[in-house]
């Protein structure tokens, strides 16, 4: 998820990588259909856990403090590779023999809450305390389900010194401030290409869908029931997206493998946009001083500004014997001492917003525009068939920014395919 490379130029895997729900109003959780809250008291038992990845490898480390906490307790935690992930969890869905609580890929939340697999979050949880985009992946239909684990959004990288160069002393704010930088790196500052953008294919609609929704795109209709491809506000982003194929200000012959951080470093290539893993990247390969070279800023503003929200959710799985310990795990997961230590250990975003506001967070000025985005970042409709039809707009804007496709037909084709398909919710 966060270790991908940067979309602006790279392909992703979908289930991996992709969450599930617009952001929603805060507030503590309704979502327990039965009403069935966890009960007093320390932790006892053993709980199996499944994560994936790197979070994976690392959450045994963290699951220690819990025992700790709680000595009757146990936490057995098995990694799984991302690759794998999907399938062994509906087969386990299927066999009755899931894992007590796991780590979600949240494009998956929508299709595992319709098997009937997840358990409801209690009433306790608070989910106010959380960054509204990032809860909002954890909403199926009006029933919440887990808790978002960490988080993460995607801002525009870019190079200052090349920029000042350029005559640019501050970050863009505005699609035409942005367009206008990259330009002006191209022509005033040596840069090849101005800003590097995903030309289509896997996951560029994480790279588009930012400029829709800050236009004021909503992917849903129908009181939330229905996608909604086919919209001026996203027929104008996408228009602005490609014009920059269009004028030759992105590269859209950009190689599969991306070269996102050598091209970064070097000059070639001084915007990008990415996830908060792309500091570290940038800044190993830049060596010492790179830091200094370069700055992070929010997606620029049409109507708001507004970008991607990613991350994972954790939940509990209906059928455990051991529910309670496995919601207190989950509870002690969102506790704002533990997100910060996780933060310490992973480098995964907090998803509590409070935990932002310890020091090994706050005191990053880069760390600190990506907790502003998250604000107001989103993630698309909690359907169980997204993953499906986001492939074909993928497959759309390939053909808009690599062989001129016009929009309005793409987008047309987009939302037939996307009604023919329909949401997997039997509505």
């Amino acid at each position: 998820m966060r270790r991908s490379s940067a979309i602006a130029v790279a392909t992703m895997t979908a289930a991996a990588l992709t969450l599930t729900a617009c952001g929603r109003s805060s507030g503590t959780s309704t979502g327990a259909e039965t009403g069935k809250d966890v009960s007093a008291g320390k932790a006892t038992g053993t709980i199996t856990v499944w994560a994936m990845g790197a979070e994976g490898e690392n959450l045994p480390t963290l699951a220690k403090d819990f025992e700790a906490a709680n000595p009757g307790a146990k936490v057995n935690v098995t990694a799984i590779p991302w690759d794998a992930a999907h399938d062994k969890f509906t087969t386990a869905i299927t066999a009755g023999k899931t894992p007590d609580a796991a780590m979600v890929g949240t494009t998956w939340m929508g299709e595992f809450a319709g098997l009937g697999a997840l358990d409801p979050t209690p009433k306790s949880i608070d989910s106010s305390k959380f960054f509204p985009g990032a809860q909002g992946t954890t909403k199926v239909g009006d029933t919440s389900y887990g808790i978002p684990w960490y988080v993460e959004t995607r801002l525009v990288y870019y190079r200052t010194d090349l920029a000042k160069k350029a005559g640019f002393t501050e970050a863009p704010k505005s699609w035409d401030e942005l367009k206008a930088m990259a330009k002006g790196m191209q022509s005033k500052a040596g840069a090849k290409w101005g800003i590097g953008l995903q030309a289509g294919g896997t996951g560029s609609w994480q790279t588009v869908m930012p400029f829709a929704w800050s236009n004021g795109a909503n992917l849903t209709k129908d009181g939330g029931k229905g996608y909604n491809f086919d919209t001026p506000e996203i027929k104008e982003a996408v228009d602005y997206y490609k014009s920059y194929f269009d004028e030759g200000i992105s590269d859209k012959a950009a190689p599969a493998t991306p070269t996102t951080e050598p091209d970064f470093v070097s000059g070639k290539v001084p915007m990008f946009i990415s996830g908060p893993w792309e500091m570290s990247a940038v800044e190993k390969l830049g060596g010492a001083g790179f830091k200094d070279k370069y700055a992070v800023a929010a997606m620029p503003v049409k109507k708001t500004s507004s970008s991607f929200v990613g991350g994972s959710d954790f939940v509990v799985f209906k059928n455990s014997k051991q529910r309670d310990t496995a919601w207190k795990f989950t509870q002690f997961l969102a506790d704002p001492k533990t997100q910060a230590k996780w933060y310490s250990q992973s480098t995964d975003l907090p998803s509590v917003q409070s935990a932002w506001q310890d020091p090994s967070i706050s005191a990053d000025k880069k760390l600190a525009v990506f907790g502003e985005q998250l604000k107001t970042a989103q993630a698309p409709p909690s359907f169980a068939t997204w993953e499906q039809v986001v492939a074909q707009f993928d497959t759309q804007m390939e053909q808009v920014t690599k062989k001129d496709a016009d929009v309005s037909a793409a987008l047309k084709s987009v939302q037939s395919q996307a009604e023919s398909i329909g949401t997997g919710s039997g509505k």
